[in-house]
């Protein structure tokens, strides 16, 4: 959000972590993993930053979580090592917790990143000081 915030300019780890309280060593991996999945653009150097890959029109939040989330498993009975829940075959609510799930995922594949941002004047005014232009 604060690369949308802030098209038209690289941005810094360490703006971003200044503005939204958050922890640079976090950021990075977060960083990372965005560059990895082609939404971000980095680069390094002393003029170094990042910016969006993409128009924020066409960054997906649900394609984002599904790939930053999904692998994490929602309870011990979804991982395909060290399960060793003896209810397994038996429980009902793994499916509807993976029922659950999939519907949180389908929801955030209604949502652009540009929808988040444009027209969200308290989160631009927190982002940015310059009028949206995602």
């Amino acid at each position: 959000m604060y690369c949308a915030a802030n098209t038209g300019r690289l941005v810094t780890k360490s703006e971003i972590a200044d503005c939204c309280n958050a922890s640079e060593n976090h950021l990075a991996q977060v960083i990372h993993q965005l560059a990895l999945m082609g939404v971000l653009h980095t680069q390094r150097g002393r003029r170094g930053g990042m910016e969006l890959a993409h128009d924020a029109k066409n960054i997906n939040i649900g394609n984002i979580f599904r790939k930053m989330e999904a692998p994490m498993p929602l309870a011990e009975c979804f991982a395909d090592v060290d399960n060793s829940c003896p209810l397994v075959n038996a429980c009902r609510l793994r499916h509807a917790l993976q029922e659950a799930a999939e519907a949180f995922f389908n929801r955030l594949d209604e949502v652009t990143l540009d929808e988040l941002i444009c027209g969200n004047t308290a989160l631009l005014n927190i982002l940015s000081p310059e009028p949206c232009r995602a």
